[in-house]
């Protein structure tokens, strides 16, 4: 049995009390990730950001909301774990000033002073011990491919699945799982369920297995 950290969802980066920065993620991918790695009989806990999709029973499930509470908590829950997946879609930039009071409209346009929020993936891929293991996710519209093995690289990734926009708030998903030496896996299609399956089972044979047969 593994342990698993699965990041999932949007995360929302606040402009004021009211208002902030997020994207379409539904959690639909983490939710089938950690059932289909439930099924295989890992132990998973998922950070998840702000999603009405369930997640299944046997999980523990740990909320947060912005990009760093999410890091944090995947910081701390991967210190104990023997590998991340991180399907989340977090917000890539956060309001330089957020103001404690909601804006009100002047009549004059609003000009917004963005800062980068910490990758996550990255972060906890730099940190892995011996035999902690990363799998992340890239979502691109342009040079899907091309794109997703430069970010398995730069986020030290041992795996990488690759996948489209159109994937966002979506019940299907078309994915490419890539291993770390550039090697298409395998390209698989279908309802997220089937997909992740498919990923799980890639990850077993490429990640989990050669570890536990020391």
């Amino acid at each position: 049995m593994a342990r698993i950290v699965i990041t999932s969802g949007p995360t929302r980066q606040y402009l004021d009390p009211v208002r902030y920065l997020t994207n379409g993620s539904s959690g639909r991918m983490g939710a089938a990730l950690a059932k289909a790695a439930l099924d295989l009989g890992h132990s998973v806990t998922v950070i998840s950001g702000p999603v009405s999709a369930p997640y299944p029973d046997g999980a523990q499930v740990i909320d947060v909301v912005s990009t760093q509470e999410m890091l944090d908590a995947a910081e701390s829950a991967f210190e104990n774990a023997d590998g991340l997946i991180g399907a989340a879609a977090p917000c890539d930039y956060m309001p330089q000033h957020i103001e404690p009071q909601k804006m009100s409209k002047t009549g004059a346009g609003l000009q917004l002073s963005l800062i980068e929020t910490p990758d996550i993936v990255a972060t906890l891929g730099a940190k892995k011990k011996p035999g902690q293991w990363v799998v992340g996710f890239a979502l691109e519209t342009e040079d899907i491919r091309f794109r997703a093995i430069v970010k398995m690289s730069r986020k030290c990734c041992d795996m990488i699945v690759s996948n489209c926009a159109t994937a966002m708030n979506a019940e299907d998903n078309d994915v490419e799982v890539i291993a770390s030496d550039g090697t298409i896996l395998g390209q698989i299609s279908g309802p997220k369920t089937d997909v992740a399956r498919g990923i799980l089972a890639h990850i077993q044979s490429r990640l989990i297995a050669p570890i536990h047969s020391k």
